[in-house]
């Protein structure tokens, strides 16, 4: 019988921390994760996955962590990127916006499609192939397990849920994987740059580029207009959530962040003592890193591979095929309608993300790229928006048709 190991959530935290540190010795250490920007935390949580895996089949024994920190983080993130979005930026990102929510659009049809076929093939109800599509893979745990009564009650599918979760598993991993070499391909094959290395001197690496140097009171207005945005973000949540609609909490905090940003800008002077917007910038950015690096750490940690028992060769069969298509239709359709630039270079690392992961896996992606490429202000605009806003909005209204 297997025998459950229960990790509190401060044992839990702190290997989540260390995982992130083995995930940053691995990319020193091996030229070729840095060459195709693989994010850090993906390889702290890959190496807990295997070394969980491998306790359970050998010893039967289960581990369990409590991740409940883990939604915390991913706030206090997208509160940074709502702070650091200025409504310059915004103002231009609307087209390109519209543009990638289409092109996601029109790929979650051909992803159900492609599920539904797969389904087909293997002698089930066809309706099963939405559970390896936009269900978990555009939509994530979230959307799969809300759909799952439906399948369960509506349509008899019983192991609906082992699907879904298990077909999210499979895509998390795959996301994490595929959108630092796609590119890293393009900027190498197009010779793309961004405006902030293009400014670089001949041989200059982007780390290298001066930036405000951290301080105390700077830290101290980051943690400050970051617990606002939360609160105001709690707020702009449920009134989204009486109108009827079921988005994710961070949603709220992102669009509270920008309000936070833009408003307190126009009010308050800029080298006031509560908000100073240069001194803070790096303080947020250490915070939104931090944060960010942790909760996909943690994310990877709560994956369990034996859950896949009995649907494993479904699950992987059409996991396979749907990373072949986002990686064909991101290459030879998203880079092109993006812009064909660095920018939609970076834009591309993130589809994988909201392709086959998730928003966090999107950005982590990009952020891995600009890391070692350049900044790309607008792709960290477009991406959250259309990942955690707009096409939760489309992906529902596709699964309602195509489940009937």
């Amino acid at each position: 019988m297997p025998q459950d190991l229960h990790l509190d959530a401060y044992v839990s935290f702190t290997l989540a921390v260390l995982l992130l540190f083995v995930g940053k010795a691995c990319t020193r250490r091996f030229e070729l994760l840095r060459r195709y920007s693989i994010p850090e935390p993906v390889l702290g949580g890959l190496v807990c996955i295997v070394v969980v895996s491998a306790l359970y089949l050998t010893l039967g024994l289960k581990v369990d962590f409590q991740l409940g920190v883990r939604d915390i983080l991913l706030l206090y993130f997208f509160a940074a990127i709502g702070l650091a979005s200025d409504v310059r930026t915004l103002s231009q990102g609307g087209r390109p916006l519209a543009v990638l929510l289409a092109l996601a659009a029109v790929f979650i049809v051909v992803q159900n499609l492609v599920g539904m076929g797969v389904a087909l093939g293997f002698g089930m109800d066809r309706r099963v192939g939405l559970l390896t599509g936009s269900i978990s893979l555009t939509g994530g745990v979230g959307t799969t397990l809300a759909w799952v009564p439906h399948f369960v009650r509506d349509l008899g599918i019983t192991n609906a849920e082992v699907i879904g979760l298990s077909s999210n598993m499979a895509g998390l991993i795959a996301a994490c994987a595929i959108g630092g070499p796609i590119a890293a391909y393009l900027i190498h094959r197009h010779q793309l740059v961004s405006s902030a290395e293009a400014a670089l001197e001949p041989g200059a690496h982007y780390e290298d580029e001066n930036r405000t140097r951290l301080d105390y009171n700077g830290v101290l207005m980051a943690l400050l207009w970051l617990n606002v945005a939360l609160i105001l973000g709690r707020g702009i949540s449920d009134l989204i959530a009486l109108t009827g609609l079921r988005l994710p909490a961070f949603v709220g905090t992102l669009i509270a962040g920008i309000l936070v940003r833009n408003v307190t800008s126009l009010f308050t002077k800029q080298k006031g003592q509560l908000w100073h917007w240069d001194r803070m910038r790096a303080g947020v950015s250490l915070i939104s890193d931090v944060c960010l690096g942790v909760f996909l750490t943690m994310a990877l940690m709560g994956l369990q591979l034996w859950q896949m028992q009995g649907v494993a060769v479904f699950v992987l069969t059409a996991v396979v095929l749907q990373v072949v298509l986002a990686i064909g239709f991101t290459v030879f359709v998203v880079y092109w309608f993006m812009g064909r630039d660095y920018e939609s270079a970076v834009i591309c690392a993130g589809f994988g993300g909201i392709a086959l992961g998730s928003t966090a896996t999107a950005i982590a992606n990009m952020s891995a790229v600009t890391r070692d490429h350049g900044s790309a202000p607008r792709a960290f605009i477009v991406v959250p928006l259309v990942c955690g806003f707009f096409i939760d909005l489309v992906n529902a209204l596709v699964i309602g048709f195509m489940a009937k």
